[in-house]
């Protein structure tokens, strides 16, 4: 398998751990975790343009493009803020997802984007 390949399978994986963290993040509200406008009609419209780049990112990956590059490196980064930002939340007391498989979402895409990261500088950079 080419270095290519496995970011595809990264990306593919990060995506949906990404995803289902956002399915996550409808049930727990994560507009008013993080003080967003609009409530749950906002957090779907957001949605909307983010879901299409990610998946846009894939067939970039999947063509081999310096963009898809970027896209992978912006997914990973996305991955990582998520479970910083998630982490703090629970660390000062909130209790969002702060369940077994919300947990296991977070260090899962965590682990996941870390990988996708060092694969897609190793990429950029060969």
């Amino acid at each position: 398998m080419s270095m290519t390949e496995l970011l595809v399978w990264l990306y593919l994986i990060n995506s949906v751990l990404l995803v289902n963290h956002e399915i996550d993040s409808a049930y727990w509200n994560e507009w008013k975790l993080f003080k967003l406008p609009g409530g749950i009609n906002g957090f779907l419209v957001v949605h909307f343009p983010l879901l299409f780049l990610v998946f846009y990112g894939i067939i970039l990956v999947y063509q081999g493009s310096q963009m898809g590059l970027i896209f992978s490196l912006g997914l990973s980064f996305a991955g990582i803020f998520a479970f910083i930002a998630h982490l703090y939340f629970i660390k000062n007391g909130r209790n969002e997802f702060n369940v077994p498989i919300s947990l296991f979402i977070l260090v899962s895409v965590l682990i996941v984007s870390l990988i996708q990261g060092a694969v897609t500088l190793y990429l950029l950079f060969e």
